[in-house]
């Protein structure tokens, strides 16, 4: 297996030392562990997608890619498994860099394939930015940093794009869902007030019928009593006529019947002298 090459013997004492903490990324890799051919595999469909995956951050579509194509191929190697595989043999090329060639070989061989990769890689990039010669070693480094921390950032950076955006969202929802509910309360406010008012006419109305109705049956009754207290005033004139007239004619007879009496008396005197 790949992961063991590094106990075979090496001549120089310092060699050791320099292998020693490249071996401890070794097993880092999912089980089932890699075979040497299926690596190899791996890196020629990687190889073939790299300036896919400079062209783009979001690469996880690309790491769906390469496992699809891996399973085509009788390697059952999920995204993520692709991804960490990558991850562990760019950590081991760079490990290789101060190593000679021979130790080089026997400690990391695949050398040559990621090689092969970021030349290709650098070719372009240099290509693109109007790069020298002179600059290549550094492309190289900087390649490499930029492949790992696209890697380890690009959900981070996911991550604060879509707070940022959820951060957006909810100050325009905030300030949209503001602006409608300031709207949705002058709204109420203002028919509200005209509730109000036309409350207040319909009272006006109702008060000012009410009045006139009292005003008007006011009226009726004053002209009833009126035409009673004229009635009871004509009724006690002609009582006072009335008894009047009766009284007159009680004298009358009065008179009458005195001198009716008078008259006998005188009539019977004077028989009584004869």
């Amino acid at each position: 297996m790949e992961g063991h090459h590094h106990h075979r013997h090496h001549p120089q004492q310092q060699q050791h030392h320099q292998q020693q903490p490249i071996s401890v990324n070794v097993d880092v890799d999912r089980f089932p562990q890699w075979s040497i051919q299926e690596t190899k595999e791996f890196l020629m469909i990687r190889a073939e997608l790299d300036r896919s995956f400079m062209e783009t951050k979001r690469n996880k579509q690309l790491w769906e890619v390469i496992s699809t194509r891996m399973g085509e191929k009788g390697y059952n190697r999920s995204a993520e498994q692709c991804k960490c595989k990558w991850k562990n043999l760019v950590t081991r090329y760079k490990g290789c860099e101060t190593m000679e060639a021979e130790a080089m070989r026997q400690q990391f061989p695949f050398y040559n394939e990621l090689q092969a990769i970021f030349s290709a890689r650098i070719q372009i990039w240099s290509e693109g930015e109007g790069g020298t010669t002179g600059s290549k070693k550094k492309a190289v480094q900087l390649s490499l940093d930029e492949e790992e921390d696209m890697e380890e950032n690009e959900i981070d950076k996911a991550s604060i794009r879509k707070k940022k955006k959820g951060k957006t969202s909810a100050g325009i929802g905030g300030g949209t869902s503001i602006s409608s509910n300031n709207n949705n309360i002058k709204e109420i406010l203002e028919d509200f007030m005209r509730q109000q008012l036309q409350m207040e006419m319909q009272w006006r109305q109702a008060f000012e019928a009410r009045e006139n109705e009292r005003r008007l049956k006011e009226m009726e009754w004053r002209q009833t009593m009126e035409a009673l207290e004229n009635e009871r005033m004509m009724m006690d004139s002609r009582w006072r006529e009335r008894e009047e007239q009766r009284r007159m004619r009680e004298e009358a007879r009065a008179e009458k019947r005195d001198a009716l009496i008078t008259a006998l008396l005188n009539k019977l005197r004077r028989e009584d002298h004869m």
